[in-house]
């Protein structure tokens, strides 16, 4: 609610500083931002853009380049100049989102997208995937959607070339009661997370893993999954969490790494991260052991919420979270983790951008402190987004914060704000920052 209060004057000071703009810049159509001498701006005197503006600004802090804007709100993906808040490029998308959408380094958008002839509608859903070139042709669509299964949320393009998609795989109340659901609360099918891999050469799923294989439960102790949660740690306990729509577990963000050949995955509804092994075949992840962790795919590591298995030791960092960002080997905090933390607490809302330091070799055992160590964390009064939002490590070690009912924070090591954009009637998935030296900038040809 604080940000709408600043509306109806942004819109105001929009439309004059448009007039303004219009009779006093030079012949030669100069930049509003002259990057030698940097003129401080202020939600009094804010910068005009193209669909928002500007309110905060120092250009001598700022790490120069582009945002690519999801703006799921207005089904509009674009790239923005962060000084002046133009829009550089735009893609014409014929589907809404599905929420995210990646600009890859040969200048296509890798899309998660809504198909029209989804059966089902739950927040996040998507059911498409499209390669779309600059000039927004469409050059390779995957359908995930039907009675069974449904795409949502986000995608991850591997080094192989691969494309890992989150999904639900939906199953029925006798499906659930098998698995020890309890079935007092009430819902007509549950929708239980998995991944798959896709070759797009072939659109044939290579690798799939289900967290319907690693349940376990406290409730019916004649199901075969039947066990002590707290002594459990690498299974999910399928009763924690109660969604009336049966979206069990509302997984919202992934993220690969490389080095280490695993799977990071943001669960919302129990406000963890789990860790999951990919060296596993498809078989093997069905399993409990086996793979380079020899967990088969059972969680490697969990953190965020101890109570999610009942752990009594350790302390609660995560009240909702989106976006498990590791940082790559060439950006500064190498190794480290960044979450938006969206802190839906009654009475307190306020979100937190973390990064945490994780343990050099995974461990998750029962009755001990398995959460990280935060190495740096942001957080203001003025910053809270229930749903959605994410963060970034910047080439010059700034963060840039998607806060998504709001719009854009860049802020550094020092916890100053230097760059803040209000995305006027906008609500922001996430954004993903381009220095203009990029590959994927300089095959645009912008």
């Amino acid at each position: 609610m604080k940000h709408l209060t600043l509306t109806s004057f942004y819109r105001i000071v929009l439309t004059i500083s448009s007039i303004f703009a219009i009779y006093s810049c030079s012949d030669d159509d100069e930049s509003i931002i002259n990057e030698e001498t940097p003129i401080p701006i202020s939600s009094e005197n804010p910068i005009a853009g193209d669909t928002g503006m500007i309110i905060t600004l120092d250009s001598s802090k700022i790490q120069k380049g582009l945002i690519l804007v999801n703006d799921i709100g207005n089904a509009r993906v674009y790239l923005m100049n962060k000084l002046d808040a133009s829009i550089a490029h735009e893609w014409n998308i014929d589907l809404k989102l599905g929420n995210d959408v990646e600009l890859l380094d040969n200048g296509k958008l890798l899309a998660s997208l809504k198909d029209k002839n989804a059966l089902y509608d739950i927040g996040g859903y998507a059911g498409k995937i499209q390669l779309i070139n600059p000039d927004s042709s469409i050059e390779w669509e995957y359908t995930y959607s039907d009675e069974f299964r449904l795409s949502h949320h986000d995608i991850e393009l591997l080094p192989n070339g691969n494309i890992l998609i989150l999904a639900w795989e939906i199953k029925s109340l006798a499906e659930a009661e098998e698995a020890g659901y309890d079935l007092s609360n009430t819902v007509e099918r549950l929708f239980p997370e998995s991944l798959i891999e896709v070759d797009p050469n072939t659109d044939q799923i290579v690798w799939q893993w289900n967290s319907w294989d690693h349940l376990i439960q406290d409730h019916d102790i004649s199901k075969n999954n039947y066990g002590e949660i707290d002594k459990n740690p690498q299974l999910i306990d399928i009763n924690y969490h109660y969604d009336e729509r049966g979206d069990l577990m509302h997984a919202n963000g992934i993220d690969y790494d490389s080095e280490k050949d695993l799977i990071y995955l943001s669960i919302n509804f129990y406000s963890e991260i789990w860790v999951i092994d990919h060296s596993t075949t498809t078989a093997e992840a069905s399993s409990h052991a086996s793979g380079n962790y020899n967990k088969g795919g059972d969680l490697v590591y969990r953190f965020g919420n101890p109570t999610a298995y009942k752990n009594t030791k350790g302390t609660r960092l995560f009240y909702n979270n989106h976006f498990p960002n590791i940082l790559d080997k060439d950006e500064i905090g190498a190794g480290n983790l960044l979450v938006y933390m969206n802190g839906n607490i009654p009475g307190n809302e306020q979100s937190t951008v973390y990064e945490l330091k994780l343990p050099d070799n995974f461990g998750l055992a029962p009755d001990q402190n398995n959460e990280p160590t935060i190495i740096w964390e942001f957080s203001d009064k003025e910053l809270y987004s229930p749903l959605v939002s994410g963060a970034v490590r910047l080439s010059n070690g700034n963060t840039l914060i998607t806060e998504g009912s709001f719009g854009f924070w860049e802020v550094n090591e020092n916890k100053e704000v230097i760059w803040q954009f209000d995305g006027v009637n906008s609500f922001f998935w996430r954004g993903y920052h381009y220095d203009n030296d990029h590959p994927a900038i300089l095959n645009l040809n912008l």
